[in-house]
């Protein structure tokens, strides 16, 4: 097995992550088959429903069939023999694969002419073998390669493993050293391999350490997920450096591994920026959102699906925006349109929020036919804009907002929630879980055994609700006791006013919009793992081993009192959804990444940060911005990205003996 002697490593010139992917797909891969002697101008690509998936997220059908590819077809399906014709085979390294292939272009009459073979992932042997060992089928393949491109490009800085359940399989309630959880561990570790083959970097592995205290005691299967992982990214990264061509040797990156521990509440919190709202308010499939348009005949509106992508330069800017930025930017941009084409001007009455109506969209449109592309996007987005914020008003989301930042930044408790809840009874069910699920991941004491039931009942939340907040304990890191207990003291002399705050205040930093003062947890850990401040005993390096006990190193289980969380300092809010025009808060430009390779470090240009059991948009969002901030390319991966009403379906899904049926969002 070899790999592709194209060398796509990220010392040359700079392409962001999701390009590569691309890149390597349609050149490395298809490209590659025409090298061989075969002469047929046409090939068939055939894929199984894991490399389908990559290809979709990578690339477009027309940049398929531009490079040659007429037909896609399921390894799975019955197919029609084409035997003047060669055939791409992109597929996973599995024996069953390896039995239908070879079944393909084995006989008298093979489907295809001639077999290029990519496997996404390392090969075991004994398949290598099973294939070599086909004196029939062998010299009618033209290429026998592992691609290693196994990982799933969701955004220019962005990647998932597709490891869907990956939280209930690894923090479920009754998990051990099983099988399933293993074969997620496995399988995840392999695919992020697999990004680094493609950029060709070997990071440094650093992990959250095991939080046991007493080396003696034998950690839990939840708290040694991040160990287990980074060790088994190690060891397929190992494997790279002693088969991969031009393989780096020595470390050229940076690999920060967490799980869903380290911020319980990105997922749950709602985030104020234009994408994730997009994607938590309206409902929307992935990236496509379904709007109406007036119709070319005066008949009555349209459906139109679109997707919200980089393809689009508004979605592009705005998208890290603070929705009310995004809406008052939405509106200049179109009102500087109709300013700018006096065909287009019309007569506004009163709107809110720069919102125009359909009717005027559709004589502007009319008016200024040559122009319909520009005005289609910007209407798009402005009617995008317009629903979101009918959506917060009439929910009552800026008041709920406020809330749940005051009680991330210790400025809320106990009495601000039962407040809440008794006058906001019309607040949505899922609100006053998101609330409640906060609320838990702050204080866990007060919802141990029935403590949290009175509350939960004043919610009316329902069974399975309950089930969700409950179960936030699986999750939980390390409390305040633990903290203090193995070294020092701490002085309660008023335990009532404890400031339960779980992030310091960072927002005179800069000034920011209101409802923004909330942050991911990451953007703290990126920024210390970028200084060398992060610490060596709670973030262990893989590559630097030592004696372990159950699984995880001894400096990682003895852990260095840090003392309670930073107390919040109460900072007065903004009044309105303003900030001054010349602040920077690091979304409001094009989140691509503008900087030239030459402004990143040679070595260690990159920090990848991994996420076991799902990032959210947020976390995502940090990435681009830290990025333009720390002059390095910060890539987040994760098992999967999700919005917060499939976090908390798979929250649900912790406790055993509930299936997908019993559950409701």
């Amino acid at each position: 097995m070899s790999m592709s002697d194209s060398d796509t490593s990220s010392h040359g010139e700079y392409k962001n992550f999701k390009q590569i992917s691309r890149d390597r797909l349609l050149h490395e891969m298809l490209r590659s088959a025409k090298t061989g002697d075969s002469k047929s101008t046409w090939k068939v690509l055939i894929m199984d429903k894991v490399t389908v998936k990559i290809m979709s997220y990578a690339c477009k059908m027309a940049d398929i069939t531009e490079e040659g590819i007429s037909l896609v077809e399921d390894i799975y399906r019955r197919r029609q023999p084409l035997p003047s014709m060669d055939a791409i085979y992109f597929i996973q390294p599995t024996k069953e694969n390896v039995v239908m292939f070879l079944s393909d272009m084995s006989g008298p009459s093979p489907l295809y002419k001639k077999a290029f073979v990519f496997f996404s992932s390392p090969t075991p042997r004994e398949l290598v073998t099973c294939i070599k060992d086909d004196t029939i089928v062998l010299p009618r393949i033209g290429a026998l390669r592992e691609f290693n491109l196994e990982y799933f490009a969701i955004d220019s800085q962005g990647f998932i493993t597709d490891n869907e359940r990956a939280l209930e399989e690894l923090f479920g309630e009754n998990v051990g050293n099983s099988r399933i959880y293993n074969d997620c561990l496995k399988t995840m570790a392999t695919r992020i391999a697999t990004v680094f083959a493609s950029l060709r970097e070997l990071p440094f592995v650093r992990y959250r350490a095991a939080k046991s205290l007493d080396a003696s005691i034998e950690t839990t299967f939840h708290d040694l997920v991040p160990t287990k992982l980074a060790a088994s990214v190690w060891n397929c990264l190992s494997r790279h450096k002693t088969t991969i061509p031009n393989f780096p040797q020595t470390e050229t990156c940076e690999l920060l591994i967490l799980d869903r521990s380290v911020d319980q509440i990105a997922p749950v919190i709602h985030e104020w920026t234009y994408d994730a709202m997009c994607h938590d308010l309206l409902s929307m499939d992935g990236n496509k959102y379904v709007h109406e348009v007036p119709s070319k005949t005066g008949g009555p509106p349209e459906k139109k699906e679109v997707l919200l992508e980089d393809h689009d330069p508004i979605w592009l800017e705005l998208r890290h925006a603070h929705i009310a930025d995004a809406s008052e930017r939405l509106h200049e941009k179109m009102t500087s349109f109709i300013a700018k084409n006096k065909a287009a001007q019309i007569k506004h009455g009163s709107r809110d929020g720069g919102e125009l109506s359909t009717r005027d969209l559709q004589k502007m449109v009319q008016a200024l036919p040559q122009y319909s592309e520009q005005i289609d996007k910007l209407s798009l987005h402005v009617e995008i804009a317009g629903k979101i914020n009918r959506t917060i008003r009439e929910l009552g989301l800026r008041e709920l907002g406020q809330l749940e930042q005051d009680l991330v930044f210790g400025d809320a408790g106990t009495k601000d929630i039962i407040n809440f809840l008794r006058t906001k009874q019309d607040a949505t069910r899922e609100n006053k879980l998101r609330l409640m699920m906060i609320y838990a991941s702050i204080y866990p004491e007060k919802f141990e055994g029935d403590k949290g039931l009175k509350l939960m009942q004043l919610a009316k939340l329902s069974f399975d609700d309950m089930n969700a907040v409950n179960n936030m304990r699986l999750l939980e890191g390390l409390s305040d006791a633990k903290k203090t207990s193995t070294g020092g003291f701490s002085l309660k002399f008023d335990i009532q006013k404890k400031n339960h705050a779980v992030r310091k205040d960072r927002s005179g930093e800069e000034e920011t919009w209101q409802l923004s003062r909330f942050y991911p947890m990451i953007e703290e850990l990126i920024e210390k793992l970028s200084k060398g401040e992060l610490s060596k005993n709670d973030y262990p390096c893989t590559n630097d081993s030592s004696p372990t006990v159950h699984g995880t190193t001894q400096m990682s289980l003895v852990r260095t009192s840090q003392g309670p969380p930073a107390h919040s300092m109460r900072s007065r809010r903004t009044a309105t959804w303003a900030r001054p025009r010349n602040s920077d808060d690091g979304y409001s430009s094009d989140s691509l990444l503008r900087h030239a390779s030459s402004d990143f470090k040679k070595m260690g240009q990159r920090i990848f940060v991994f996420i076991v059991g799902g990032a959210t948009r947020s976390e995502l969002r940090v990435c681009h911005k830290l990025t333009a901030k720390l002059k390095r390319e910060v890539i987040l991966g994760s098992s999967s990205l999700d919005d917060p009403p499939q976090f908390i379906t798979k929250v649900k899904m912790l406790t055993a003996g509930l299936s997908l049926d019993d559950l409701q969002i």
